[in-house]
């Protein structure tokens, strides 16, 4: 097939990526260069945290032949699912869950994975015999550097990808092929001097421009971080249980984001009170948030981060819920319910929690305690 004839057949999945809800793409080279590098640094310097899966895949994300053998083209993909306005204001609801925007809908994995399916089908029509592999998300690649690579947009000091009069609402999917394709014009950075997400950022998360401690980020935090949250970042954490929009909010590029119109991002979730969300039982968190991006954390870890919530809301009426909870099974819930009493109550809670952890036997727990008696007995 000559160059004329794959130019033009690239149109033609570039037309049809746009009627599948796609709003961006482009075709990035597998050769990587530097960006494999400063992965390779950024794991060495220990700022993913607990995320194992990104030194198990490690080499493939540096080497994506090592994913898709033979690959010469990566397709990649952008789709806006700016559906809210949303400004620093939330933060002064502190009775009220605060949730990343992307997390108010259905799952994306779900929604996107099946666009790429039929995207996938189409390169196969196109070009008989090839072989393909998609990714949302899933797969060990980097993915922003691709991205970028394929001219979607730039990577941001907050280490988001960004798109010149679009922000960077939006997710990014991948489709590795063996097929070699004319690659796209990369993108230029545009964040100058602006430093605006590196102040903003509650816990300091932003260490350098262009450069995230995991560790410290509040969306680690609270999805990513399985056990127990360390408590220097609990105060910073206010109100947010799933997630943070904050250096997105204060994006100026941001100013230019457009709302989506597909209806797959148009069904938010309703306004949740941390109150409620503390007393749900397991049964009510599958019925809830069945097919939503937060069903991942389980129950656990959503009341984990909720009980952080209660103890930085400041309100006394959470006081007797969270006692109750107290005889929650999970000892990820209880630890931070202690945490959340100490903050609202002070000495005054300490009889109440002794009392109820009397035979408590979970060291997570009996931590909890002693920090709190330490700090208020």
């Amino acid at each position: 097939m000559n160059p004329v004839e794959k130019k033009e057949k690239l149109a033609g999945l570039k037309s049809f990526s746009e009627s599948l809800g796609f709003d961006g793409f482009g075709v990035a080279s597998p050769e990587l260069g530097l960006a494999g590098e400063r992965f390779g640094k950024w794991l060495d310097a220990g700022y993913d945290g607990e995320m194992a899966y990104m030194r198990r895949g490690q080499e493939k994300r540096k080497n994506p032949d090592l994913v898709l053998e033979g690959v010469q083209s990566i397709l990649c993909f952008r789709t806006n699912y700016y559906a809210m306005e949303k400004d620093m204001s939330y933060v002064e609801h502190r009775d009220v869950a605060d949730i990343s925007i992307y997390a108010l809908n259905k799952d994306y994995h779900d929604i996107v994975t099946l666009r790429l399916r039929k995207m996938e089908e189409k390169i196969r029509e196109e070009f008989e015999g090839c072989r393909t592999r998609i990714y949302v998300d899933t797969g060990p690649i980097l993915e922003k550097p691709l991205a970028q690579q394929a001219g979607l947009g730039w990577i941001g000091k907050h280490t988001n990808l960004l798109t010149e009069g679009m922000g960077s609402w939006y997710f990014l999917s991948e489709i590795l092929t063996d097929v070699a394709l004319p690659s796209s014009q990369p993108a230029d950075d545009h964040c100058g001097t602006c430093r605006s997400c590196i102040d903003i950022c509650p816990t300091d998360a932003i260490i350098a421009p262009y450069v995230l401690d995991s560790k410290r980020c509040i969306s680690y935090l609270t999805i990513e971080l399985k056990g127990v949250i360390p408590v220097e970042y609990r105060k910073a954490i206010g109100n947010r249980i799933y997630g943070c929009d904050d250096c997105q909010i204060v994006c100026p590029w941001n100013s230019y984001a457009v709302k989506t119109d597909d209806p797959d991002f148009q069904q938010k979730q309703d306004t949740l009170k941390l109150m409620d969300l503390i007393q749900i039982t397991r049964e009510m968190f599958s019925r809830r948030f069945k097919g939503s991006p937060i069903k991942r954390i389980k129950r656990r870890g959503l009341l984990r981060n909720v009980a952080v919530a209660l103890g930085n809301s400041g309100n006394p009426q959470a006081i007797p819920i969270l006692i109750k909870v107290l005889d929650d099974e999970e000892p990820l819930i209880r630890a931070h319910v202690v945490w959340a009493l100490g903050e609202l109550s002070g000495a005054e809670a300490l009889p109440f929690i002794q009392e109820k952890l009397n035979n408590e036997k979970e060291e997570i727990v009996l931590k909890e305690l002693a920090r709190v008696v330490a700090r208020f007995a």
